[in-house]
């Protein structure tokens, strides 16, 4: 990938929309791109922490893992999604694993160069500092849905989530869902059980909230499942 396709790719990231032309012209300088066979890590937990990654295309799954080998998944990326959040302006080692979970190119920023970047323009450093703030807020969001909601509305929450971030709205204002999402992977996400999880959605499909079409796909209305949880 030519510098001016890496400057593209960046452009339609959230963190770099304020950015000048110039100013994105000097990350992408510093920016290479790489491919990543569907299962391959792109890092390991605990690894040394040097880059941020941008996805161009494919679909990334992060999780960490205990001392038994449990399991639990944080997230799944698509197109569009930086990783990990932290990245900057942080010591240490990646705090979770990155696998592709399909063939994927991603735009790599080294962090030591964008820091010193940053450190020579500081406005660019207010620009990004803004937008990491937002990421900050959302990722708090999260962590209150874990801590202050009951199983069935963190599977509630889950699926809004995910219909927003990897669905398909359709016409008629619902949301489709793929079938790409297990429901181990559902439980790993908000750290309960594969059992507890195919007990609520089976009752959530008694209720009519949610409806599986015969390709495995998730339908349901988010304004509805939101009205739940009043």
């Amino acid at each position: 990938m030519k510098i001016e396709d890496i400057k593209q790719v960046l452009s339609k990231f959230t963190l770099f929309r304020d950015l000048t032309d110039q100013e994105l012209t000097e990350i992408a300088n510093i920016s290479i791109s790489r491919e990543w066979k569907k299962g391959n890590h792109i890092f390991l937990q605990d690894d040394p922490l040097e880059n941020v990654y941008f996805i161009y295309d494919g679909k990334v799954k992060i999780y960490k893992s205990d001392v038994t080998g449990k399991e639990q998944i944080v997230n799944f990326l698509k197109s569009g999604d930086m990783f990990p959040h932290v990245g900057f302006f942080r010591k240490g080692g990646y705090p979770a694993f990155s696998e592709a979970t399909e063939d994927s190119t991603l735009v790599v920023v080294p962090i030591a160069k964008f820091e010193n970047l940053l450190v020579e323009q500081p406005e660019l450093s207010i620009k990004v500092f803004k937008v990491l703030g937002e990421k900050i807020v959302d990722l708090q969001e999260r962590l209150e849905a874990q801590v202050l909601n009951n199983t069935t509305e963190q599977i509630i929450k889950l699926l809004i989530r995910l219909g927003r971030e990897h669905g398909q709205e359709m016409k008629d204002g619902k949301m489709k869902l793929k079938g790409e999402f297990t429901n181990k992977d559902l439980a790993n996400m908000i750290g309960t059980t594969r059992e507890t999880v195919s007990r609520t959605l089976t009752k959530m499909k008694k209720e009519h909230q949610i409806e599986v079409d015969p390709k495995g796909n998730m339908i349901f209305d988010p304004h509805e499942l939101l009205d739940t949880l009043l």
